[in-house]
């Protein structure tokens, strides 16, 4: 072990030694502080002018070391120039001898580890471009002989294109990425002609052109080879006439394998071959009237032209109906005519007409004329024409029947509300367009509206002043020279306005008490469905509400009570909303029959237990006072028999009290002092026989009550009594 630490130990040394430490190298700071683009000498040159784009960063840098700066040129936005450098100076672009192609919008941008900044944009322009110069590889020419053109732009660059000139006419187009274009022109005609070129330098979004070169001559000779064409007959030419035409060729030198004819009519190719071509057809006057024979030798062309005219032998016909409109089963006239035709080759009568389909259902009237009955849907139908094998046939006719308009129904479109506008639709289910409709009130016209389009309505609109008006609204339908048709009478009903709303309270406002049945019966004058709704006054959520197909109807409380009680209304509204408000009514709930009836019986009870409660009261005090009298009081004897029938009818004597009260006496020193209130009860027996019984008999009791102390007795006179049965005093 310690000889591995003492051989580390050496290694590292020598290590040291020998300076084989790396040290980190500090990091390079810096920054780009602007960097800007110019041109030289001038942003505006002409061209041939040495052009220079001069590159310039400012760079801020810690240390001596340079740094790598690496520079980017664009053009348009395309990179044109790339370099890098450790060179703190201005980065050069040369552009020598300047042209149009350089022309553009130009940038720099500087990228240094990593960092990057780019310039404003500067714009360059070159004007002016180089005169073209064209060559041709030969003056002169034959027919259908091809010329060799180089045109060429000296020391121009970019894209170019560049055109041809036969004279003054453009003859061909080249685009090419060099400045020269080299082309095969082949001229037009034998002659003499000028030929030029110019070119355009496209340079986006613009385009620079330049001056035509030089005009060069060159002679284009003639071939003596020349197409014949021949037509027969040459004058007056009519319809169905035999023509023969023949193409062929004159001062023949060359090998037929190198010619080729074409015989053409407009753009229809008759014939072809190669020294010579015929062709027979009959004349027709609908065909084009030029004829043509092309000689074709490689590239060599030449053509020879005729036009013939042909006279009609009659005009094309022409197919009509009559009369104008027409109604499913009604009668038509189909005429057939040509309304010219030659007379010094054909007569009237060799011109015959027939229709197309020959199936047709019409039938012949006269020359042309066909009538019959009209189908109903549509048909077509076409005329033909035909004389000495020339047919002709008419434009298509197509018949389309019309429908005689129905009966009109008329309606009221929503609702008709009295003394507001209406709407009322008069409408046929059938009836072919235009419809003319009339609105009539009885007899008398209100309106009309003719009806053209399928998504048109008739629409008239009215006021109705009264209910029954309205039955008297009936309108006309009409598209034909027929009679108009008429409709029914409007029948609808017209919605009168709510008015004159009631609210009625059953039973009477004055009657209405606890637990009785209230009706709020809401009526009111106008056309039913009604709502109703009844409302407490203050609240706005109704307390009930219903729809009635009457002019009333009732809101019921089946058991009242105090809580009920309130300042009610009413209203109402129907289809023409309007909504009525009653008058409002003050309910007041009463206290309930049973309720007083108990109250007065529970009065009444208590009056009557109060009555006895005294009574018995009374009562009781008499008792004591009769006790008192029998201690006094002795028996009467018994007397006559007389008197024991007068006692057999009454067993009871009648007895009558008598309270006097003694006044106090004038002398006060005379009077005895006494405390309480004196009172004295006479007790007299009156004789059931009355005045009848003369046995006088006189009796007195007299009581005194002075509270406690014995009672002072006062002597009066008896009062005379006839009765003679009261009982007898005890001694």
């Amino acid at each position: 072990m310690g000889l591995l630490l003492l051989l580390t130990y050496s290694l590292l040394s020598c290590y040291l030694q020998a300076g084989g430490v790396v040290t980190a190298q500090p990091q390079r700071l810096f920054t780009i502080r602007d960097i800007t683009l110019s041109i030289e000498p001038s942003n505006d040159v002409t061209r041939d002018i040495n052009v220079t784009l001069r590159c310039q960063a400012m760079v801020s840098s810690s240390g001596e070391e340079a740094l790598s700066r690496e520079y980017t040129i664009f053009k348009d936005g395309n990179t044109v120039y790339s370099k890098t450098s450790s060179s703190s100076e201005d980065l050069l672009y040369p552009l020598p001898q300047a042209r149009v192609s350089n022309s553009g919008k130009y940038k720099c941008k500087i990228n240094i580890g990593g960092k990057q900044l780019t310039s404003s944009v500067q714009k360059l322009t070159v004007t002016g471009l180089s005169k073209p110069v064209l060559h041709l590889n030969n003056g002169v020419v034959s027919e259908g002989e091809e010329l060799a053109a180089r045109c060429t732009a000296p020391g121009e660059t970019g894209s170019i294109f560049f055109y041809f000139y036969e004279d003054s006419t453009e003859i061909l187009e080249r685009q090419v990425s060099s400045n020269q274009a080299e082309a095969k022109l082949r001229l037009s005609k034998a002659g003499s002609h000028k030929i030029h070129c110019d070119y355009i330098v496209l340079v986006p979004p613009d385009s620079f052109k330049s001056e035509g070169s030089v005009p060069i001559p060159v002679s284009v000779k003639e071939l003596s080879i020349t197409p014949v064409l021949e037509i027969f007959p040459q004058y007056k030419i009519y319809e169905g006439d035999q023509l023969t035409i023949s193409c062929s060729i004159t001062n023949f030198r060359y090998k037929p394998e190198n010619i080729q004819l074409f015989l053409s009519q407009g753009t229809n190719l008759l014939s072809i071959g190669e020294s010579k071509v015929n062709h027979s057809m009959v004349a027709l006057a609908k065909d084009p009237g030029e004829f043509e024979c092309r000689l074709e030798m490689g590239n060599f062309v030449k053509a020879a032209t005729k036009t013939v005219s042909v006279t009609e032998l009659f005009s094309m016909p022409t197919l009509t109906l009559s009369p104008a409109e027409v109604f499913q089963k009604e009668y038509m006239t189909l005429t057939c005519r040509s309304e010219s035709y030659a007379s010094e080759r054909l007569s009237k009568e060799e011109l015959t007409f027939a229709l197309d389909p020959p199936q047709s259902h019409l039938m012949l009237e006269g020359p042309g004329v066909f009538y019959g009955k009209v189908l109903q849907s549509d048909f077509n139908y076409t005329c033909v024409a035909q004389a000495k094998g020339i047919v002709k046939h008419s434009r298509t006719l197509t018949v389309r029947p019309k429908v005689s308009v129905s009966i009109p129904k008329i309606s009221v479109v929503g609702r008709a509300v009295l003394h507001q506008s209406v709407k009322i639709l008069c409408q046929s289910d059938i009836g072919s367009l235009p419809i003319n409709y009339t609105l009539l009130k009885d007899t008398a016209e209100v309106s009309v509206m003719s009806i053209k389009l399928p998504y048109q309505q008739a629409l008239f609109t009215v006021t109705i002043t009264h209910p029954a008006e309205i039955s008297k609204f009936t309108c006309k339908a009409k598209n034909s020279h027929k009679e108009a048709q008429r409709s029914k009478s409007l029948n609808a009903t017209v919605i009168v306005p709510l008015t004159h709303p009631t609210l009625t309270v059953i039973p009477d406002i004055a009657e209405i008490s606890e637990g009785d049945h209230l009706f709020l019966i809401c009526g009111v004058d106008g056309t039913p469905p009604v709502k109703f709704k009844w409302y407490r006054v203050g609240n706005q959520q109704p307390v009930h509400n219903t729809t009635s197909n009457t002019n009333h109807s009732n809101y019921q409380v089946p058991l009242l009570s105090k809580e009920h009680a309130d300042n009610y209304y009413c209203e109402a509204v129907n289809h023409a909303n309007n909504v009525v408000r009653s008058d409002p009514v003050i309910i007041e709930v009463r206290m309930a029959l049973w309720k007083k009836v108990l109250i007065g019986g529970f009065c009444l009870l208590t009056g009557a237990v109060l009555v006895v409660v005294l009574v018995l009261c009374f009562k009781s005090k008499r008792v004591r006072v009769d006790k008192a009298a029998v201690s006094v009081w002795s028996k009467r004897p018994a007397e006559s028999a007389d008197d024991e029938e007068s006692s057999l009818e009454s067993n009871e004597p009648d007895v009558e009290y008598t309270e006097v009260v003694h006044p106090q006496p004038a002398d006060l020193e005379r009077a005895p002092l006494k405390k309480g209130t004196d009172t004295v009860y006479s007790e007299l027996q009156n004789s059931p026989h009355g005045a009848a019984d003369h046995h006088d008999y006189q009796g007195s009791v007299e009581y005194a009550e002075l509270n406690g102390e014995q009672p002072e007795i006062n002597h009066h006179h008896p009062e005379v009594n006839t009765y003679q049965d009261l009982p007898e005093p005890v001694d």
